[in-house]
């Protein structure tokens, strides 16, 4: 009897078998399972045609378009610059994972930012983002980004309609946001964010680092754009830096341009004669093959193929990470605001949360049906400001203090001193930055050994 073919088409199957799945393909030299490392910077053209197929970005021999060979092979490549059959895979399973069009993978969380946006705004043009975002995102906007000539805008109140009006300019390219921003937990209203966007005519940008395609899924609550610093969770061991920018394919770049925001990356021809990228891979397409173009080969923040492999290695137990990460971290914030050294837990997921009822909405509630699905990145305020978080930090053996999130290890951080120490004092106060802050970001160690660990650094509070 004639096996039957493997299953290479995964549309229609769960999340979990997708993560492990999606992008791989059959090795016809040795049937190697694993889709392989490709340690190569160039690409051999098989004549003079398939050069200008390729450059011209038509199917090429040898692509996973092409109908008479294996429908699974990645994507025939230029340049590791732009594009390596590693990333590709991790590529396609990220875009799986988040139901968006197209993936592009690049060298960090920080380049996949700035390559997303750098797509829609040139010198001129402006950004209008809500207040609590990642400090190192603030940074970025207010430094680099003003030195392009990109301005920044911050919604404060991002329940205040006229506030948005106030801030929306004719020069506006892009609103962004973070699902669970870093470090407060403080998680966002994407419906509203995407209904303002719509009625403006912009793309909403959505960070989904902290949330993941596990916990949350920007593109079905409204997001036309997703960024990540792959970095964390999806890669998930603290083992290589990456980004990812995945386009949903949603947004509508005809309208946008019909009232008077253009995009000219998109809709430009680059000479006479030629077509734009939305003439050549359409509305679903033309915004991750003008990041990846026209911005990610320009600049060149290009993914380690090694980085590409260890991200699609830990986006295959993307899911049974975060199970763990989420059901330690509410174990973790529900002990921590009993504590007497302890004066708030900043976690959306707490009933005592005044965006608990958000968060059920958007991530759902736990097995017991008390604490909602927020992530494993919260903060924690002690006792006795600076000193007290001194005390509590340098009291801990296995929370590691360290930058970073995402890890499989547990970690901490004071942001007042290190991701938020640039901004002026009254920022940080509207931020709720406060001395006594510190960032948790929950690993999946065994739970019991971490609320012992907690307990040992506030004892030290206790002390003071």
């Amino acid at each position: 009897m004639t096996a039957v073919r493997p299953e290479y088409d995964w549309a229609g199957y769960g999340f979990d078998t997708r993560q492990v799945h999606v992008g791989e393909y059959a090795d016809r030299n040795h049937g190697v399972r694993v889709p392989p490392l490709a340690l190569s910077a160039g690409y051999v053209f098989e004549d003079f045609d398939d050069c200008v197929e390729r450059f011209q970005g038509r199917p090429a021999r040898g692509s996973m378009d092409a109908p008479d060979l294996f429908p699974q092979e990645p994507p025939s490549a230029i340049y590791s610059r732009q594009g390596n059959p590693t990333n590709s895979v991790a590529e396609q399973r990220l875009a799986s994972l988040e139901g968006g069009a197209e993936a592009v993978a690049v060298s960090s969380g920080q380049a996949a930012i700035s390559s997303a946006l750098f797509t829609l705004a040139q010198s001129g043009d402006h950004i209008v983002s809500t207040a609590s975002i990642y400090g190192g995102t603030r940074i970025l906007f207010g430094r680099s980004f003003k030195r392009f000539g990109i301005d920044v805008d911050y919604v404060w109140d991002a329940n205040d309609d006229a506030e948005w009006e106030a801030m929306i300019r004719p020069n506006t390219k892009a609103i962004y946001t973070e699902t669970i921003p870093n470090p407060r937990n403080d998680v966002t209203d994407l419906h509203r964010f995407a209904s303002i966007a719509a009625k403006y005519n912009l793309p909403l940008v959505v960070d989904n680092t902290v949330g993941t395609p596990a916990l949350i899924r920007p593109i079905e609550h409204g997001a036309n754009i997703v960024v990540h610093s792959t970095t964390k969770f999806l890669t998930g061991h603290g083992t290589a830096v990456g980004g990812a920018i995945v386009d949903g394919g949603t947004f509508d770049w005809s309208a946008a341009e019909s009232v008077g925001r253009s995009y000219p990356l998109l809709s430009k021809a680059p000479r006479a004669g030629a077509r734009s990228i939305l003439e050549r891979f359409g509305p679903e397409h033309a915004y991750a093959r003008a990041a990846r173009e026209q911005v990610v080969n320009d600049i060149g923040p290009a993914l380690s193929p090694f980085s590409g492999f260890l991200l699609q290695q830990g986006m295959e137990t993307l899911s049974l990470r975060m199970e763990r990460h989420v059901a330690s971290s509410q174990r973790i914030a529900a002990w921590l605001e009993t504590q007497p050294e302890v004066e708030s837990v900043g976690y959306a997921g707490l009933p005592s949360s005044p965006l608990f009822d958000l968060a059920v909405r958007d991530y759902g509630l736990d097995a017991s049906g008390t604490y909602a699905n927020t992530g494993s990145v919260f903060s924690v305020t002690v006792r006795g400001g600076i000193e007290g978080a001194r005390a509590f930090t340098n009291g801990l053996r296995v929370f590691s203090r360290m930058t970073g999130i995402g890890d499989t290890r547990s970690m901490i951080i004071h942001p007042g001193t290190s991701t938020h120490a640039s901004f002026a004092p009254e920022i940080n106060e509207r931020l709720g930055i406060t001395p006594g802050l510190l960032r948790l970001s929950v690993g999946i160690e065994n739970v019991e050994d971490l609320i012992a660990d907690l307990r040992s650094g506030l004892d030290q509070v206790a002390a003071l």
